[in-house]
């Protein structure tokens, strides 16, 4: 049971000035970084995420979907550092799935861009991504699913907002 396992929702409160949406809340939160855990081995172990922990596939599918963007634009969209982002382009271009390119707007902040080998492993992991899905949380509703992963996207959002105003 989930709220058992980490001491919320069932039973009493521990705090009974602490208000039930809190403590849910708090339970999903800690529900979500559990799951992260999860699918980050799982990643790891399916070549979605890199060994050393980096999102191959995030990071090509950003550019999939926006087209060429700077390392600090992709590092931006992520709660990672601009060098990490860095070194995951970098690991990408020497593999041949990216490349740098002249930016117009910033002569020394290159554009990073997926090569056609870059497309098209882009389009094998997605595809692998997609078998993956289509085989979990079956005995769930997709409106379910659809409002749960935005639920989650405005909480990721107060969360950011919240991390950027303690600087």
């Amino acid at each position: 049971m989930a709220s058992a396992r980490h001491g919320t929702g069932a039973g009493p409160r521990a705090d009974p000035n602490v208000d039930g949406k809190a403590e849910a809340i708090a339970e999903l939160m800690l529900e979500v970084a559990q799951c992260f855990f999860r699918i980050r081995a799982l990643g790891q172990k399916t070549g979605l995420i890199t060994s050393w922990g980096g999102g191959a596939f995030g990071f090509m599918r950003s550019l999939a979907l926006l087209g060429p963007l700077t390392v600090p634009q992709i590092a931006q969209m992520r709660p990672t550092s601009r060098q990490r982002m860095q070194r995951l382009a970098d690991e990408l271009a020497a593999e041949g799935l990216v490349e740098f390119i002249d930016n117009p707007k910033h002569r020394r902040s290159k554009l990073v861009q997926l090569t056609r080998k870059g497309a098209a492993r882009y389009g094998e992991l997605n595809a692998q991504l997609m078998a993956i899905a289509s085989t979990m949380g079956v005995a769930l509703d997709e409106a379910d699913i659809r409002k749960t992963a935005e639920i989650v996207r405005q909480l990721s959002d107060d969360v950011k907002l919240r991390s950027e105003r303690l600087g």
